[in-house]
């Protein structure tokens, strides 16, 4: 099997249509569809099949695919090791949440597009669990994800896991009722916060159960069940609701402040956010995401 032939039927795996691949290949959509084709017969396997005006990979076509990247990310790895100047090429599919992807994507991205044009990223945004979906189903190279440590997230073996950076979070309230916590009554504990506001309406997050888990475990420290009347994966929303007099949420202690919100530090236990980088097993050693992967390192 030519790798130029693999290259077509990956690609394809990843853009889903013979257009895009020939956009992103600088040829016609017949070569593809018939560099396809010949693979196909070499294989002696059905690789496609209709799908509407279009085509999809089958079950076989899939499974090709997938061993088609390792050899690409094989051969290119043997290319740089022969030849380490050599660039690194293709196109890496991010799936993430949006602090990460402002954080600490966009300056890589910028990065690339001077130092490496040859590398491309195609950014989608996604909450933990629906990156970590789509890592699992190859629909993307690598996720940008977060826990909490009073709910961390449990990855199987199958996934590489990158640690990049970890904030503080707490609860953020309307500032006339934060005034119950005067810097003189000393720093109090996670559980007597929640307590103070055990008869407010909570805000929860829409995508992340994560969010609930926190605040259902301090709450239940403090002794009650909080009352989870909304949820937004939004924080510039959750900062409208609480400035609205409808609830209190989980905000980061690091975001810029505004008018009419306190942000309560929460301590003993202590509540931190925590961002990863995920990649598939096997899969960092492709010179473009290990470039990416590099860039994201923390130093």
């Amino acid at each position: 099997m030519e790798t130029r032939r693999l290259q077509y039927l990956y690609e394809l795996s990843r853009v889903g249509s013979m257009r895009g691949v020939a956009d992103l290949l600088g040829t016609t959509t017949s070569s593809v569809s018939q560099q396809i084709a010949q693979l196909a017969r070499e294989t002696g396997a059905r690789l496609l099949e209709p799908d509407g005006r279009g085509v999809r990979l089958t079950p076989a076509g899939r499974r090709l695919a997938e061993h088609a990247q390792t050899i690409l990310a094989a051969v290119d790895a043997a290319k740089l090791d022969l030849d380490p100047g050599a660039e690194p090429s293709g196109t890496l599919r991010v799936a993430g949440f949006a602090t990460a992807i402002r954080k600490t994507l966009m300056p890589v991205i910028e990065d690339l597009a001077e130092f490496h044009p040859r590398v491309g990223i195609v950014v989608f945004e996604h909450e933990p669990t629906e990156a970590l979906k789509q890592l699992a189903m190859d629909d993307i190279d690598l996720a940008l994800t977060y826990d909490y440590n009073l709910a961390p997230d449990e990855v199987g073996t199958e996934v590489e896991t990158l640690p990049l950076w970890s904030t503080p979070w707490g609860l953020g309230v309307p500032s006339a009722a934060a005034e119950l916590f005067a810097p003189s009554a000393g720093t109090p504990d996670a559980a007597t916060v929640f307590a103070a506001f055990r008869d407010h309406d909570w805000i929860g997050n829409s995508r992340n159960i994560a969010d609930e888990t926190v605040l259902r475990t301090i709450s239940s420290m403090a002794g009650f069940e909080p009352a989870l009347r909304h949820q937004s994966d939004s924080l510039d929303l959750v900062e409208d609701l609480i400035l609205a007099g409808l609830g209190v949420g989980l905000l980061p202690e690091d975001r810029p402040r505004r008018e009419g919100i306190t942000i309560l530090p929460l301590h003993h236990p202590d509540l931190r956010l925590r961002a990863y980088a995920r990649t598939r097993r096997g899969r960092s050693a492709w010179p473009a995401l290990a470039l990416v992967l590099e860039r994201l390192r923390p130093g």
